[in-house]
């Protein structure tokens, strides 16, 4: 009889142009890992604006889990990791509003300065402490808020694309601690959203999830 003993680990690799799927192996003690798919991650261009598209990225996160399941291998848990930044709104009814945008969509260019015109930049980089880009979630939704968009003015809850396709696979929202430092709204002192931030462009707290360690 063999002792040898295993526990598996279903992974979700998403970069901003491709991404793939491993199944990672604890045999007695060694990792092993093994790449089931790879596919591409394309930005979607339309109406002037970029975006994902969340439900390609689920659909190919299904196809993962079907090659384990088709083996007949047991996981005992899944782990995704993306880009930083971006994020997927859901509305009251739990379904999502749209695509999410892409960082490198040009609607956040001068982003910064307006936010600024809110709180001021030093007081931004006391709270937060990481580099400023137009991109970052807090000047993404600033934008979104000035531009009265009709998603974010549904918005239930705001979740980073990691936290978006694990609420899709799973039906819990939550917010994740290092995607979450990507954002310029995390205070490393408290762990937490700083409110005064997210504050200034009419959000909550609550609309983030509960927060969880990776």
């Amino acid at each position: 009889m063999s002792n040898t003993k295993t526990v598996n680990f279903f992974a979700v690799d998403l970069g901003a142009t491709s991404g793939r799927t491993i199944l990672g192996s604890i045999v007695n003690g060694k990792l092993e890992q093994r790449e089931l798919t790879r596919f591409p991650n394309n930005i979607i261009q339309t109406g002037g604006h970029f975006f994902w598209d969340i439900y390609a990225l689920y659909n190919e996160v299904i196809r993962g889990l079907k090659v384990v399941a088709n083996e007949g291998i047991e996981v005992a848990s899944i782990g995704i990791d993306t880009w930083g930044c971006d994020f997927v709104i859901v509305g009251k009814d739990g379904g999502i509003l749209r695509n999410p945008y892409c960082y490198r969509d040009p609607h956040t260019e001068g982003a910064m300065e307006e936010y600024f015109k809110l709180v001021p930049k030093e007081v931004v980089y006391q709270k937060t402490g990481i580099q400023f880009m137009n991109f970052n979630s807090l000047f993404q939704l600033a934008t979104l808020r000035r531009n009265h968009d009709s998603a974010l003015e549904g918005a239930d809850k705001i979740l980073f694309i990691p936290d978006a396709l694990m609420y899709m696979l799973t039906g819990e929202a939550v917010c994740e601690y290092t995607v979450l430092s990507t954002s310029q709204m995390l205070d490393p002192r408290t762990k937490k959203i700083d409110e005064e931030l997210i504050n200034a462009i009419g959000l909550k707290e609550s609309q983030f999830g509960r927060y969880v360690n990776p």
